[in-house]
């Protein structure tokens, strides 16, 4: 990778004290988060730190109830911590009140579940527009920026379909659409590929495969899949919400 020029020469003496590029998009630092049932409580991460660079796509792995989707929670927002530290792109989420949290994350995430989350009264078009409506986005431009989504999922020609009308996998493909209306920096997908069978999976996983690889999108996806796991760059593995192990496929 050839180095930018700059106007100011920087001397051998001086270079050691400048900053450091920022690559990381994600810093969980010793993230703690604790659910009480009137009766005890649960301890669902317990100290947990994860750093993910921009441009990487993690798998968060592990068995039922270990603290995989508390994790995604979290570190997005969607949940507060009980202890520890969350940053997204060097913002502290904990700075931030719940509107501007829910603006943030509106500006700068994507979210996959495995459930869809479409409205069955919307067409796709509809859905996938109904984020930019709900931001302020004007109708005409909102409707544009739903289009050129659905577009990009290979789904242009189902946008005036409901969801009773779509396949299991056109329906993530629409959700996949949904998450990328906003131009997001980050993709959180909790078990994207649960409810498809294994070829719609595989499909939906090449689509994401793709939009990391083709526009640097960073996806965060938890996942029981190992097929799911091996398709990313990372493999983070829990157990006891604890992080237990790592693996580095490439």
């Amino acid at each position: 990778m050839a180095l930018l020029k700059t106007s100011l020469p920087v001397s051998r003496a001086t270079a050691h004290i400048l900053p450091a590029p920022v690559h990381q998009i994600i810093e969980l630092e010793s993230a703690v988060k604790v659910y009480d049932t009137g009766s005890l409580q649960v301890r669902a991460l317990n100290g947990v730190s994860l750093t993910v660079g921009r441009g990487e796509m993690v798998a968060i792995m592990g068995p039922s109830g270990c603290g995989k989707t508390t994790l995604l929670n979290c570190a997005s927002g969607l949940d507060g911590l009980d202890g520890g530290s969350v940053a997204i792109a060097g913002t502290d989420l904990a700075e931030m009140s719940d509107r501007d949290k829910t603006t943030f994350r509106a500006r700068k995430m994507g979210f996959v579940f495995q459930t869809y989350n479409l409205l069955p009264v919307l067409s796709a078009v509809e859905n996938v527009e109904l984020p930019l409506i709900v931001s302020g986005v004007r109708p005409k431009e909102a409707r544009q920026r739903a289009l050129e989504a659905l577009d990009r999922v290979a789904l242009a020609h189902t946008a005036n379909n409901r969801p009773s009308q779509l396949s299991g996998g056109q329906r993530q493909r629409v959700t996949i659409a949904r998450s990328l209306v906003n131009n997001p920096e980050i993709v959180w997908a909790d078990e994207p590929t649960g409810a498809l069978d294994s070829t719609t999976a595989t499909e939906i996983m090449e689509l994401m495969e793709a939009l990391n690889r083709e526009q640097r999108l960073t996806f965060v996806i938890v996942t029981h899949d190992p097929s799911v796991g091996a398709r990313c760059n990372r493999i983070v593995r829990m157990s006891d919400g604890s992080i237990v192990g790592e693996e580095k496929l490439r």
